[in-house]
């Protein structure tokens, strides 16, 4: 269901758009490459009453996704800016209307309506999560793992993650490095809940293998084959114990469904710069509550923007899976955030102030800045 009551229409005057370089505290690596920096747009929107902030989770390369920083930040200040701010005001919720012209670019244009919509409720009063619908105030953390050096480099990290206190561990796959790493994990660690993520690594030529791994009692395996490949999932599922969650392929709300009628999914992965935003995100997720289906929310090595965003949304009642919704500081040593997102328990808190709740740390962000360009009305 959409939110109660929808935010308030806002003047906007302006936006900012900076490049920030991250390093991060580890390599990062999965079956698309490795990162030890996050490359990351963030994004101020200016209005008559204040100001908002989103961020677009786009990469340097387009390897993840076809999105990336460069082609992010062309289309945001040619094309998706200056229409946003042809209109006299604006609601958030108008956004994805306004944006709909321009193919595509999802990550760009979810990045802008969390920047909108936080100018709108910081106005209000009102938190995102009120926004969205939360019903908890704060929500289990799971980590995503790297593919470590070996499956004995691999054990050792997830054992430090475990005595941290994360509810859920997720490893990265792929072929090659698939089997004995997770045999090496679930013998070390026989009743943690664990789950391992392809990043579309596999071809449904590799049923066999991945049938393998059934023994391990997952929670799920994420993505194994290509992102357009729904009618392929849908056969492999059929092949498999283990339950299929579909992260790359959902990129809407009508690509989920496809997925559910094609039975190509038992679980879904929602991450709201992946499918446009949080509103796309929400719609999903009523579509897979309606459904019976189980979803959760992914990370993208987000700010404390992106996490706080992410905090809210995990809060809905369909998400009953621990999501990757980590301390900052699995990633970052520093974040941009005054306060950001630390584990409690194993839970993150979700963040109750006006807007995304959260207040940026200027000295960091300058610190981290590499671009900058500002578009006026």
């Amino acid at each position: 269901m959409p939110p109660a009551r929808p935010s308030a229409p806002v003047r906007l005057t302006g936006f900012d758009l900076r490049v920030l370089h991250m390093p991060l505290v580890s390599p990062f690596t999965t079956s698309f490459g490795t990162e030890d920096m996050r490359e990351v747009i963030i994004v101020r929107a200016r209005t008559a009453d204040g100001e908002g902030w989103g961020e677009v989770v786009t990469q340097s390369a387009p390897l993840y996704s076809s999105e990336y920083t460069e082609g992010a930040w062309d289309v945001l200040r040619r094309w998706m800016i200056p229409a946003l701010l042809d209109a006299p005001s604006l609601a958030a919720e108008d956004v994805a209307g306004v944006l709909s012209p321009f193919v595509g670019h999802r990550m760009a244009k979810a990045g802008l309506e969390t920047a909108v919509l936080d100018a709108a409720l910081r106005v209000e009063g009102r938190s995102f999560a009120q926004y969205l619908g939360a019903v908890r105030d704060r929500v289990p953390s799971g980590v995503s793992v790297g593919i470590q050096r070996d499956p004995a480099a691999l054990v050792d990290a997830v054992g430090g993650y475990l005595d941290e206190g994360y509810a859920r561990i997720k490893i990265k796959i792929k072929p090659g490095r698939d089997i004995d790493d997770t045999a090496a994990v679930r013998e070390a660690f026989e009743q943690i809940a664990l789950q391992v993520d392809a990043n579309s690594a596999y071809t449904l030529a590799d049923a066999e293998l991945l049938a393998e791994l059934d023994r391990f009692q997952l929670l799920l395996i994420e993505q194994p084959l290509q992102e357009d490949d729904l009618v392929d999932h849908a056969t492999l599922a059929g092949r498999l114990r283990t339950p299929v969650c579909l992260d790359e392929s959902i990129v809407s709300a009508k690509a989920a469904a496809d997925a559910i009628a094609l039975r190509a999914a038992s679980i879904i992965n929602i991450k709201a710069g992946r499918v446009g935003g949080y509103l796309e995100a929400l719609a999903i997720h009523d579509l897979c509550r309606a459904a019976d289906i189980p979803v959760w929310c992914g990370g993208m090595l987000e700010t404390g923007i992106g996490r706080a965003a992410n905090a809210a949304l995990a809060a809905l009642p369909g998400f009953t899976l621990p999501g990757d919704i980590s301390a900052s500081s699995r990633f970052y040593a520093r974040d941009i955030v005054t306060e950001p997102a630390v584990l409690e328990d194993g839970h993150v808190r979700v963040p109750v102030g006006a807007g995304l709740g959260v207040e940026i740390d200027p000295v960091a962000l300058d610190d981290f800045t590499v671009a900058y360009e500002e578009v006026l009305r």
